[in-house]
This record gives C-alpha cells, structure tokens and sequence, in this order.
C-alpha cells in the first residue's frame, strides 16, 4: 500500500509543477491559487459530508485546519506560482525536494525529535547540488553576473517549501488526534480558499478567467490531481510512516518535472545539471536511508 502511495504522489505532483507552468499568463497568480483550491473545496467537502465520511472536529481542530489551509492550501502555492514566473517549472520541484530536510529541522523544534548527523550530511549534500542545479540559471551578462530574477525564484520556492513543511508539521498534530488526511484536506482546502479570498479583496483583485483550453484543463488537473487525490496520498503517507519518511516521495519529483519542464519549457541539461540533479537525489536518498532499507529488506522477507 505504501508503495502504491509513493508512485502515486510522484507522478501526480511531479507533473503538477508542469500543469502550474500552464496557468501562468493573463490570470494574476493569487487567482489562479483561489480557482484551484475553490474547485477543490467545492468537489470534496459536500462530498464527504453526503457519503457521511466527513468527521468530527472540534474548535481546536479547526484552529489547526485553518493553520493547514494557510500553510498547505494558500501561501506555499502563491509562493510557488510565483516563482514559476521567474525560473522553470521543473527547477521549482527540485527546490521541493529539500522538503525532507525543513521536516527533519521543524520536527526537532516541534516535536522535540533528534536530528540524525546523517540529516546534517544530506542535507550539505542536497544543497550542494541544488546550487548547481541552478549554476547555469545564476550566470548572467549582467555586471554583477547574477540573475535577480533567478535569485527571486529560489528565495520564493524555498519560501513555499518551508510552508509546506510547517503544513506537515500541522497534518501530523491533526492525524495524532486521530482526525483523517480526507477530512483535514477538506476543511483545510476550504480555509484555504477564505484566506486567500480575503487576500483578494483586501488587494481590490478582480477575478480574471482564462478560457484556453489549456488553462481550464491545467486548473482541473490541479484541483481533482494535484489538490484533492495528490494531498490525500501524501498526507496518508504522513500519518502511516511520519513527515521524515513520507517526504521521501519528492526524491522522484525533480525527474519527472525536470523530464517535463525539457519538452515543454526548453528547459536546457547541461553536465552541471545532471551532476546537480544526482547530488540533490542522493541527499534524499541518504536521508532515507533507513526507511529504504527497511522497505527492500521486508520485500525479501516477503519473497
């Protein structure tokens, strides 16, 4: 079953960051992050509350859900969107990657939880290859050689990242308390969309729709896909194997955003790339060492 869950949550998320890639254009991107978790809130929460599947929470499980929706549902993806704006789709995914590495610190601040030396190395060894993943970004012919915009783009997805971590952190209070990932990504998905309404009118943003067909077709991918279907895999992960292990998942999703970003995007390899791209899986990968370990190790026991 978990296994199941992890191919799952790559390739939905992975092509994700293609279909966000899509929606950039006329539509403001507080907009497109509002029509994406609206849809999303629209489809599962009377769908769960009609099946009776929707469970009970109390006051202080909503507090929590409405931090989930900020940190999972709003801020992360205006994060994210905007920094699709200045470098590729696939590069942002890897900037995702090293969610494993804010979980190992946010657990050890939240949860009170060690941090590992081999967290420490992988995460020296992620970063180093992340900054040569976006060498080739970085060079300009500017006078100080430096891409801002590149720059922009890094700082917004690291930014996203960390709010992603911080939701995991929440999902992992919420499930705890026994509440499922269905029903905290309902409510959270539908506070979400408050938050970012109130975002909307406070900034006197007019909702502006794209009728391409692309666009339409990227926002529902987004919303049932990556939204509904991708959270729920992911945050089942999380509360079967904890945040560290489940955020395993995004070793896979620089390939395939990467794979894609290079036939839709022009994103271009070079030897610095793939070196890059390596050293930044190979972090994840020592990070989960154990937990991949235990898994082919229970395989062989298993045959």
């Amino acid at each position: 079953m978990n296994a199941f869950l992890y191919a799952a949550t790559v390739l939905i998320w992975g092509s994700t960051w293609l279909a966000i890639y899509f929606q950039l254009g006329e539509v403001p991107v507080n907009v497109s992050v509002f029509y994406r978790f609206a849809l999303a809130a629209i489809l599962l929460l009377p769908w769960l509350w009609l099946t009776g599947k929707l469970q009970k929470a109390d006051a202080s499980d909503h507090r929590f859900m409405i931090l989930q929706g900020a940190c999972l549902f709003s801020f992360n993806f205006i994060c994210f969107y905007t920094a699709t704006q200045y470098v590729t789709s696939g590069l942002v995914a890897v900037v995702f990657s090293l969610a494993t590495l804010f979980n190992a610190v946010n657990n050890r601040f939240f949860w009170k939880e060690s941090i590992p030396a081999k967290v420490v190395f992988a995460g020296v060894v992620g970063t180093s290859g992340l900054v040569l993943l976006f060498l080739p970004e970085l060079q300009n012919s500017g006078q100080n050689g430096v891409s801002l915009d590149t720059l922009k783009g890094l700082a917004l997805a690291c930014l996203g990242t960390y709010f992603f971590s911080l939701g995991n952190m929440v999902s992992k209070r919420n499930s705890l308390k026994g509440l499922s990932p269905i029903t905290t990504n309902a409510y959270g998905m539908t506070y979400g969309t408050v938050i970012l309404a109130l975002i909307l009118l406070a900034t006197q943003q007019p909702l502006v729709l794209d009728t391409r067909p692309e666009y339409l077709g990227a926002l529902f991918y987004l919303s049932v896909f990556g939204s509904i279907v991708g959270f729920t895999t992911y945050l089942t992960l999380v509360a079967r194997l904890g945040a560290n292990k489940a955020a395993y998942a995004t070793v896979m999703f620089p390939v395939v955003a990467l794979l894609l970003s290079s036939w839709f995007e022009g994103y271009q390899w070079q030897v610095t790339s793939f070196v890059g791209l390596g050293l930044t899986m190979l972090g994840n990968v020592i990070m989960n060492s154990e937990g991949i370990a235990r898994y082919f190790s229970k395989k062989q026991v298993a045959a």
